[in-house]
């Protein structure tokens, strides 16, 4: 077993497939495959099942790139130790739902790294994509939310994943909207009063249950409906259409500019916000460091006049 071969297997791991990996590490596919097989011929294991579409994990691969994680940035620490000094490169990966204090955490964060090597991700992508990174390693951590409506299945996901669930803060629901819609100057709204808006909400691909739906309430009646993939489509069609969509109520005019407002929505229901990581390995220094600017803005921003 080689240095070389366990920073191969987690750049494939992260890229999904040897194609990919191959061409972010400026080798040969066919060399990449060959070293990966050789590393699992002298472990007894299989790391990857491969496919047409990309590679996997197994299980026993899933454990083995835990290990090979700790090896490599041990490694690392070693080098910049005795090898002339330099700074380790920092690595760190957040998959969320998509909210902006997720964005806005990451962004200080970047800023507090931005002398230092590092190689930061951050993926909003759908709530099963969410648990998946996690579940690979190809993000630390997971931020998404649970509720009383979602709670067992969401729960459930995360333990068949094998990864748990940390809260952070709770949150009530409100409806974001333009600031030139009627609803905007409204005190609270209902789930009434939202019919004649069109609805929008995250598109959750293959996965697309009411359970794994990033909105609360999404089983209520709206005649009229959008999916959509990224934030930024979806405040377009806030502003556009008219429209309306379900979150925490936290926004970021620095993010998100001035035309975004945050009503307060009449509901039972109550948002937890937290957390997925693995439970096998500590987190770093760093994913600790970013759930406390995370943890930190959110409590900033609900002591101002935002909420």
């Amino acid at each position: 077993m080689k240095l070389q071969q366990l920073r191969y297997v987690i750049q494939v791991a992260e890229s999904g497939s040897l194609t990919a990996a191959a061409q972010r590490l400026y080798i040969a596919q066919p060399s990449l495959s060959k070293a990966v097989s050789e590393l699992e011929h002298e472990m007894g294991i299989t790391i990857f099942t491969r496919s047409r579409t990309g590679v996997e994990l197994t299980e026993e691969g899933t454990r083995f790139l835990s290990y090979a994680r700790q090896v490599v940035e041990q490694a690392d620490l070693l080098e910049a130790e005795y090898k002339g000094g330099a700074h380790v490169r920092r690595v760190f990966g957040v998959s969320a739902q998509h909210y902006a204090f997720v964005v806005n955490a990451f962004v200080q964060l970047v800023r507090e790294y931005g002398a230092n090597r590092y190689e930061f991700s951050l993926r909003e992508t759908s709530t099963a994509g969410i648990i998946d990174d996690v579940r690979v390693q190809r993000s630390e951590l997971g931020i998404l939310y649970r509720s009383h409506f979602n709670r067992d299945v969401i729960t459930n996901a995360i333990r068949t994943a094998g990864l748990a669930f940390e809260p952070l803060f709770t949150a009530a629901p409100h409806v974001f909207v333009s600031r030139d819609n009627p609803l905007a100057k409204r005190a609270s709204v209902t789930l009434e009063d939202l019919l004649p808006y069109p609805r929008l909400s995250y598109d959750q691909g293959i996965h697309n249950s009411p359970y794994f739906a990033e909105e609360l309430h999404i089983t209520e009646p709206a005649e009229k409906s959008i999916v959509v993939t990224d934030r930024a489509t979806l405040f377009n069609l806030l502003i556009g259409l008219g429209g309306y969509t379900i979150s925490s109520g936290i926004l970021s005019e620095a993010l998100n500019g001035s035309q975004i407002v945050s009503v307060p929505l009449q509901s039972d229901e109550v948002m937890e916000l937290g957390y997925v990581r693995r439970g096998d390995r500590p987190l770093s220094p760093i994913a600790s460091r970013y759930l406390t600017l995370l943890q930190d803005y959110v409590s900033t921003y609900r002591q101002g006049d935002h909420s």
